[in-house]
This record gives structure tokens, sequence and C-alpha cells, in this order.
């Protein structure tokens, strides 16, 4: 792989992202939200992901670094039964979906993730772990939206699902034209059943 420039840099975190059938059944509880807040900046929903440790912005050799150690921690540690539940915002600017199953050993994944970040002597925010999905952003004119689409998810409990990779998620490069997109740098299964592992898809790549 070709090595970034020096200088190019990226935003990147560490995250966990739920199955394609445990996003169908969110986006469905959603539908209501969508058709009455089109002006919500919704996020893709193949962005949704449940952010361990974000990073900030890195240059892209630091990002790269990373991906050693973390795939290191990934074989080690073993995938968690989560489940998609509710609904809420943070200040009236952020709608999100809240996360229920194995909370505690999802806590003690994030702490081992950020370890290891720390030890490769790369400084990120110390945010406290608030397991969340993030769906929409409001407009800077609208403080009444992301309260009234959290409603429409009152009440919602999606099917259980057990995580099956860690992610390292960049952006495009700072600077690149268009909208910052995000993919997988990289991504390892973690550690299933009797010990084996899931079965492995191929990742797209920042490169």
């Amino acid at each position: 792989m070709t090595e970034p420039p020096q200088t190019a840099t990226q935003h990147a975190f560490v995250a966990l992202a739920p199955p394609d059938s445990a996003k169908k059944e969110l986006a469905h509880a959603l539908g209501p939200a969508y058709a009455a807040y089109p002006d919500l900046r919704w996020n893709r929903i193949e962005d949704w992901h449940i952010t361990l440790a974000f990073l900030g912005e890195l240059p892209m050799r630091t990002v790269q670094r990373l991906r050693s150690p973390l795939a290191e921690l990934a074989a080690t540690r073993p995938s968690l039964e989560l489940t998609l539940l509710g609904g809420g915002h943070f200040d009236e600017r952020v709608l999100w979906s809240g996360i229920g199953g194995d909370l505690d050993p999802l806590h003690e994944l994030a702490e081992a993730v950020r370890a290891r970040v720390r030890d490769c002597d790369t400084v990120f925010p110390e945010r406290p772990l608030r397991p969340h999905l993030t769906l929409a952003r409001a407009r800077r004119y609208d403080s009444t939206s992301v309260g009234q689409a959290a409603v429409c998810l009152d009440g919602f409990t999606g099917s259980p699902w057990r995580t099956e990779r860690l992610h390292l998620v960049g952006s495009t490069e700072r600077g690149h034209s268009g909208p910052r997109r995000y993919q997988d740098v990289d991504a390892w299964t973690l550690v299933t059943g009797h010990g084996h592992p899931a079965p492995k898809p191929p990742q797209a790549r920042l490169t």
C-alpha cells in the first residue's frame, strides 16, 4: 500500500457496526421521522456505528500505525450481544438510538481500545463512553425537530445481534473535494462462539 503524504490528515474513530438486519429494523421505525423532518441532516445508514474511541483529526500515517495493535486486540476480545433501543437527543441538536445488551463488556472493550491507542502515543479526545448510534443532526436554525423525531422511537426495541468486527474508520483526506465520507481503514473479526472467528467479508480500505 502506498504511504500517504506526511501532511495528509483525516478524522478517525474506532467503532462497532450493527448488521444490516438491525439497521433495516431501525430504518423502518424511523420511517415517520424521515417523512416528517426531511430537513434534518440524516446520517447515511451505511455510516451508522457505535463509537468506542473518537480519535479526531490525525495524520493518516498515525491512523495506519494503529492497525496492528487493534488487530491484536480484536483477536483476544469476545463478540458482544447488543440491541438497538429507543431514541433520544443531545441538546436538541443530535438524534440518536440507544444501545442495550452487554453494556459492561462494551465499556471494557472501549477502554481496552483506548489503552491501545494511548500505547501508540496517540493523543485523542478522552470523552466518556455513552453508547449510541447517531442518526441525524439539526440545522442551526432548528431547535425542535430532533426532539420531535426522537418520539418516533419511543418503545422501539430491535432484535438482539452479535458484534462481528472491530472497525478502524477514517474519513476522506482533509481538503478532499466534495462531502466528507467515511469508510473502513481496516476491520478485524472478534472472537465468537467457541473461539472460532466469524467469516470476514472483503473490507473497503482507504489508500
